[in-house]
């Protein structure tokens, strides 16, 4: 059996961290993926990074600090939180983006004023700085590799603060977009997996793809390498040091979602390679487990039309076409049930919301309704400000109509927006207090002024809906782990040989999303030090 100092199980940014941070530290390196394209969620996803006190804060002269984030996270602590680790992410971060850069295997920049989530916490951050975005990363420097990055049919031209979701215009002159499309230039998460992959490739490190590991294999108590099948036919691989899983989430798993999830969560947002290899894998070897209710929740918006590679269907986080004026949600009683703009992650308490006397969820399904107004002027998905609203659009010419179209009591429909609407041209909404704080604004239409960036009467027929449902951006449950990203047993100590990173392991956030890139924050931290503690042991 061939024998390498370290495996890594999971090719995306967490997995690729690990590799890197093992191999600088003299470690032989091998990484398997599942899949026969890497990155995962992380190549589809916005790519941005939370972390505190960063270098780029630091060298714009941004005031942060340990205390500050801690006291941040422990403000928000409902008792998920594990001082060991949560001080592991916070120490390590601003490290592990310096280790990432000084090998170019990131190259990131300040997403300008993105507030933190929880403005009214001790510690939050409103004018950012702790939101990280990433430079452009040319394709044609991953050769063959760069067909093999998941998601990239669809390019990415355009860095993400240069769009509204980053807070610029969305606007990039056409021959610039014409060079970048040339270039096969790539920003948001494409970006983050290209720099990653270039780097593990450029220090020999190359995936090992359509691996599926069955089995970690022990050796004197000590996990010592993996066992199953690569392209139908055995595997094996042995490890002299250890195994770091980090193979994502477990939302595409149905039996897993069903078992340990707090609520229906019918929509993930991320492709369905999350399938809880990992999770499997870790609770055969003995793993204590946590967050395990938990995941990063966000509203999302399925398009029928669309589907994965690997078959599914296809959801994407709805961010902008809640947040902007002239649409609210309602829910199947035709009624608002919380403030659209506020952090998607929070969402999911008001989705999640449970009637005993129905024995229901009343808010799932809802529904954003949106008049002719928004239609020319904002987007919904991929059809931009103007487009035909796409066939799957529900439209009327009145809220009762619409109301009868989608099964709901028009009436009350009614009713609801012409409440909405009093409430608009106000610029209060005393019912859910939409537009009150600095985050409700930022995805908003910042060419109107204060409430008004979101608040907008629901008015000019015909009105439109669409459906919402409450999906992910992954899990963040899993096996815990100590501040050395060494995954414990029930008994509390650590499995000699096991390591975890990314969505893979029971976040050191707990089920925290302190801002945007607060799944990335904590995945490429402990990638970081799951590597780095994989090679002391092997050393």
């Amino acid at each position: 059996m061939e024998t390498v100092d370290i495996i890594v199980m999971g090719c995306g940014p967490a997995g690729m961290t690990a590799a890197l941070a093992a191999h600088e530290a003299g470690a032989e390196v091998a990484i398997l993926e599942r899949f026969e394209r890497i990155g995962g969620t992380g190549a589809v996803s916005g790519g941005v990074i939370w972390v505190a006190d960063n270098p780029r804060q630091r060298a714009a002269g941004m005031a942060d600090s340990r205390d500050e984030a801690l006291a941040y996270f422990r403000a928000l602590d409902h008792g998920d939180l594990v001082d060991e680790t949560l001080a592991a992410f916070v120490d390590y971060g601003p490290e592990a983006l310096a280790f990432l850069e000084d090998r170019d295997a990131l190259k990131v920049a300040l997403l300008d004023g993105y507030p933190d989530y929880y403005l009214d916490r001790p510690g939050a951050k409103p004018e950012g700085g702790r939101a990280l975005d990433h430079d452009l990363f040319d394709y044609r420097e991953l050769g063959e590799w760069a067909g093999r990055v998941y998601g990239i049919e669809e390019p990415r031209p355009m860095m993400l603060r240069e769009t509204p979701l980053g807070g610029g215009t969305g606007v990039v002159p056409p021959e610039e977009l014409k060079r970048r499309m040339e270039a096969n230039e790539r920003g948001f998460g494409q970006a983050m997996v290209g720099r990653l992959l270039k780097a593990c490739l450029d220090r020999g490190i190359e995936p090992l793809t359509g691996v599926e590991t069955k089995r970690l294999l022990r050796e004197g108590g000590r996990i010592a390498g993996v066992e199953g099948e690569k392209d139908g036919k055995p595997f094996a691989l042995a490890a002299r040091s250890g195994v770091i899983i980090a193979t994502g989430g477990f939302e595409w798993d149905e039996e897993l979602r069903q078992t340990f999830l707090r609520g229906p969560a019918p929509a993930p947002a991320s492709p369905p390679t999350a399938r809880g290899e990992g999770l499997k894998l870790a609770m055969a070897a003995g793993a204590k487990l946590g967050n395990m209710t938990s995941a990063w929740w966000s509203p999302t918006l399925a398009d029928p039309d669309a589907s994965w590679p690997e078959g599914g269907g296809r959801a994407a986080p709805m961010l902008i076409e809640r947040t902007v004026p002239h649409s609210i949600m309602v829910n199947a009683a035709g009624k608002r049930f919380c403030n659209e703009a506020a952090n998607y992650s929070a969402l999911a308490g008001a989705f999640h919301q449970f009637d005993a006397q129905t024995y229901s969820y009343p808010n799932m399904p809802c529904w954003l309704i949106f008049d002719e107004q928004y239609a020319a002027r904002y987007p919904l998905g991929t059809r931009m400000p103007g487009q035909p609203l796409p066939d799957w659009v529900t439209s009327a010419d009145s809220f009762e109509a619409l109301g009868e179209k989608l099964g709901i009591d028009g009436a009350a429909l009614a009713a609801t927006v012409e409440r909405f609407n009093a409430f608009a041209r106000e610029g209060h909404d005393p019912d859910f207090a939409r537009g009150t704080s600095a985050y409700d604004h930022f995805y908003g239409d910042r060419s109107r002024e204060g409430a008004g960036v979101t608040l907008g009467a629901v008015e000019q027929a015909p009105f439109h809906a669409v459906p919402v449902h409450m999906g992910m951006l992954g899990t963040n449950g899993g096996p815990r782990t100590d501040g050395e990203a060494r995954i414990l047993g029930h008994d509390g100590e650590p499995i000699a040989g096991l390591y975890g990173a990314g969505n893979a392991i029971a976040c050191p956030t707990g089920g925290i999303y302190a801002g945007a890139g607060g799944t990335l924050g904590p995945a490429l931290t402990f990638g970081y030090i799951a590597g780095r503690s994989a090679a002391r042991a092997n050393a």
